[in-house]
């Protein structure tokens, strides 16, 4: 799992690579706790934790750059 300052640091595109797999996990958690017992309880919650983390750091950016955009203009 990344740490708040390494997702910062990384590239959009990468964030989304990083976003898209752990929703992908968050499914296949979210089906095994229901189908099945997990072995770590806690990791659905890291798992909620990192992609409400990644998409906090995406809508940040798309509000600055509107910002950089809009300055710009006027």
């Amino acid at each position: 799992m990344a740490t708040l300052s390494e997702l910062r640091e990384m590239s959009n595109e990468q964030m989304t690579a990083v976003l898209r797999e752990a929703c992908k996990d968050l499914f296949q958690l979210r089906i095994k706790a229901q189908t099945d017992r997990l072995d770590v309880p806690s990791e659905l919650k890291r798992n909620r934790k990192l992609v409400a983390q990644i998409k906090t750091i995406q809508r940040q950016r798309e509000i600055e750059a509107a910002k950089a955009a809009s300055g710009s203009e006027a």
